[in-house]
């Protein structure tokens, strides 16, 4: 073979590696923007090319093509020109890196502001009781008994009907209902315990408006459940306490502790798995 042969194989090999590393440093400059690993950074790119495209669909034939041909082609001619090059790096470092930070901060507050890629989930309140039970008269200390959904208050229909409180013994096991999720990291006590009784219309309990916030069985209440399992309506209103021994009281106290829930979303996998069946 002759000597040329093998100098057109080592420039299109010189020509081939020139443009695998082109290749390479724009698609490091394109993809990590337009590869939707930053989702709302490659909405916002995609809404500027929509809108551009548009404008170029009803204004294209009103711009001079020819003279940006002709400008394009004498720039990228001129580039090569070392002292040309040197001139420019220069100037970008002098005039167009102070400002790249700003012009950053404010396209990330823009996407921030205007640009919405869903719903924020849907946020609930939920609620469990903390139920305590005197062990030993109505002198005895309180023991921790369990966690339930349901107050056991004296009038409620589970405590007249006899029913034991149901739910589950320590606080870790309470589970956020299903199809949603913790929306924050721990419960909080309700510090409104006044208001949630008068919203339950509960009767014959005592009412901490400080300190721990135990609502607490009277011993007048046990009357109104005999009088409840008989069909009357008799028994004490609540009343307001600081929990002092010096109150007679029954046999339960609860308190209540609230906790943020938010709905889970429907991936693709459990959406198809419900489908099928």
């Amino acid at each position: 073979m002759s000597k040329d042969f093998f100098r057109n194989m080592r420039d299109l090999q010189n020509s081939m590696d020139d443009f695998s590393t082109l290749h390479d440093g724009v698609l490091k400059i394109i993809t990590p923007p337009t590869n939707f690993s930053n989702e709302a950074l490659s909405s916002t790119l995609f809404l500027f090319l929509f809108v551009s495209t548009c404008v170029l669909f009803i204004a294209s034939h009103l711009l001079p093509w020819r003279f940006f041909s002709l400008l394009f082609c004498w720039a990228s001619i001129a580039l090569g020109h070392p002292s040309l090059q040197q001139f420019i790096l220069n100037n970008h470092a002098d005039h167009i890196r102070p400002h790249e930070r700003s012009a950053k901060s404010w396209l990330d507050a823009w996407i921030a502001r205007d640009i919405i890629l869903d719903e924020p989930p849907e946020s609930r309140e939920v609620e469990t009781f903390e139920l305590q039970r005197r062990k030993g008269g109505s002198r005895g200390e309180w023991e921790s008994w369990l966690f339930s959904p349901n107050p056991h208050d004296p009038l409620s229909p589970q405590r007249i009907a006899g029913q034991r409180p149901k739910g589950t013994r320590f606080f870790e096991d309470v589970c956020a209902p299903k199809g949603w999720e913790w929306g924050d990291k721990k419960w909080v006590l309700d510090l409104g315990s006044r208001e949630w009784v008068e919203e339950r219309l509960v009767q014959g309990v005592e009412v901490e408006v400080e300190g721990e916030r135990w609502i607490t069985d009277l011993v007048e209440a046990d009357e109104s459940v005999s009088a409840a399992k008989k069909g009357k309506k008799v028994g004490p209103e609540w009343e307001e306490g600081n929990g002092s021994e010096q109150v007679p009281f029954g046999q339960w106290r609860r308190r209540r502790w609230i906790r943020t829930v938010r709905r889970k979303g429907v991936s693709s996998n459990d959406s198809s798995s419900s489908s099928s069946n």
